[in-house]
Parts: C-alpha cells; sequence; structure tokens
C-alpha cells in the first residue's frame, strides 16, 4: 500500500478543492490570453510608430510633407500636361497620315484618267469589247471613292462642270441644262478631281 507524503497529499487535497468546471475555465482563460494578443494595444502602437515615422521624415530630409505633398501635384500636373500634348500630336499626326494617304492615291487616279478617257472614246467608236474593262476598272475605282461627273440633262454648275459650247435654250428650259458631255469628270473622295467638259443649252 503506496502512503503519500505530506506534500503530495497537500497538493491532493486543494486540487479536490477547486470543482473540475471551473478548473477548465481557468485553463481556457489562461489559454485564450496566451494565444491573443490585444489589438488595441496594437493599433495604438502601430499608430504611435506611423507618426514617429512622419515626425522623423523633417529633421532627416529638411522638408516638411506640406512640400513633399505639393512637389507630388506638381509632377502630377506635369504628367497631365505632358499627356494631354502627347494625344494632340498623335491626332495631329493621324491626321496628316490619312490626308497624306489620300493625296496619294488621288495622283494614282489622276494618272488613270487618260486610260478611261481612251476606254470612253473606243466605246464611242463601237468598240464594244471595251465597254466591260471600262465597267471593272470604273467598279475598282468607286469602291475606293471615285465618283463620276457629268450626266446629260442634269443642270449646269460651274464648280463641276467645264462649258466648251453652247446652244439657245427653249422656253421651258429653267436655267441651262447639260445636253452632252464631251469628256467625263470625277469626283475623288468627296473633291473635284477634273471637271466634266459638256455642252450646255440655255
Amino acid at each position: 500500500m503506496n502512503s503519500l507524503g505530506p506534500e503530495e497529499k497537500h497538493e491532493n487535497e486543494t486540487s479536490h478543492e477547486i470543482p473540475e468546471e471551473q478548473r477548465q475555465d481557468i485553463a481556457a482563460n489562461g489559454m485564450e490570453s496566451e494565444q491573443k494578443p490585444d489589438d488595441d494595444l496594437i493599433d495604438s502602437s502601430a499608430e504611435s510608430e506611423i507618426e514617429k515615422d512622419v515626425d522623423d521624415i523633417e529633421p532627416l530630409t529638411g522638408i516638411s510633407i506640406d512640400e513633399i505633398l505639393l512637389e507630388r501635384d506638381e509632377y502630377l500636373n506635369l504628367l497631365q500636361s505632358v499627356k494631354a500634348e502627347f494625344d494632340n500630336y498623335k491626332k495631329r499626326t493621324d491626321k496628316r497620315i490619312d490626308e497624306t494617304r489620300i493625296h496619294a492615291r488621288g495622283d494614282l487616279v489622276e494618272k488613270l484618267l487618260p486610260v478611261l478617257d481612251a476606254c470612253d472614246a473606243a466605246v464611242a467608236q463601237g468598240a464594244d469589247d471595251v465597254v466591260a474593262i471600262r465597267k471593272a476598272l470604273i467598279d475598282s475605282l468607286e469602291v475606293e471613292g471615285l465618283k463620276l461627273v457629268g450626266t446629260a440633262l442634269e443642270k449646269f454648275d460651274p464648280s463641276i462642270h467645264e462649258a466648251i459650247s453652247h446652244e439657245p435654250g427653249d422656253e421651258e428650259d429653267e436655267g441651262q441644262l447639260v445636253i452632252e458631255v464631251l469628256r467625263q469628270g470625277y469626283f475623288w473622295e468627296g473633291k473635284i478631281l477634273r471637271p466634266a467638259m459638256v455642252k450646255v443649252r440655255g
């Protein structure tokens, strides 16, 4: 039979004096206090560290926070100004490129006008085989922006017609009318490339 010493006997008695539920609560509270730090303490210490860092900037650099913010705003305004200038430059460059492309294509079409005139002359002489070639060439150029100027019985317009001859008009005619197109005129990209040579009545 084992006999307990006086100290062990005292510990055993004190352990029986505290109920089991209370001992569990004490143990749980002790673990929580060890595991969970005080959030308020952390927040206040973090804020104090930030304030200390901010306060330390001026003596270290000799520049105040207001001066730093002012310099930041100046750089931001400069960046926005440079960006706006670059956007305007890009728009002007794109517009210039488009105008150059249109002008270059217009020059090419203008060089093809004698070919179209030759086709028209051949068709007028009864060369029916040329009709299909002329139509194919006109259709291809119309897709790119070419438009024909000058048709019979339309009103005479000196901005798009070049009158070669005049005939007296009838009383029924209202103004001057184109009665015959001697040479076809052309529009290119909304601008007159070549006026039409016409006969005018009235």
